[in-house]
């Protein structure tokens, strides 16, 4: 192995500080939702059946504390940085996951931003690498820092010799 390779370590940067209300809007969204599904029918049916409304209350009360706990987990656990000659990536909240992809093994990059991280100002990039673990992604970015890493990663994996294989 060559003394220049890269090496898994902890990435530098945190995700944007606004990825927590984008996560916590997502998970209280499918609380909701989840929610609502066995309250429905407890409401429909006379009298109501009063097992309904204790999964209700059991998957509003998971998901509520879903909600609060894992935006702040994620948010001190994901992390990226991009340099000369690799991607590094931390993410998960229950499982964990430590990546590096180097420059000369990177396909392709991609920049994503749905409905819900447009109204927060934040994208995602996606780097596809020759590797079987899949592509790494970066979420919760700030959509100008994620252009700007999507156009110098671009930049960089064109000047890195090899075939991405």
């Amino acid at each position: 192995m060559s003394s220049d390779a890269p090496r898994l370590r902890p990435p530098h940067h945190r995700v944007d500080r606004r990825a927590v209300w984008w996560w916590t809007t997502r998970s209280l969204t499918v609380t909701v939702v989840l929610t609502a599904v066995p309250v429905v029918p407890a409401l429909i049916w006379a009298p109501p059946r009063s097992w309904f409304l204790l999964a209700a209350a059991v998957i509003g009360g998971l998901g509520l504390l879903i909600t609060v706990v894992m935006p702040q987990w994620r948010y001190r656990v994901h992390r990226w940085e991009v340099t000369d000659t690799a991607v590094y990536t931390a993410s998960g909240w229950i499982w964990q996951e430590w990546r590096v992809a180097p420059m000369s093994r990177i396909q392709t990059v991609d920049t994503a931003r749905g409905p819900l991280q447009r109204a927060f100002g934040l994208s995602s990039v996606t780097v596809t690498t020759a590797s079987a673990a899949g592509p790494i992604e970066i979420t919760g970015l700030d959509h100008t820092v994620a252009t700007d890493v999507a156009e110098r990663l671009t930049e960089t994996t064109q000047a890195t010799p090899g075939d991405a294989t």
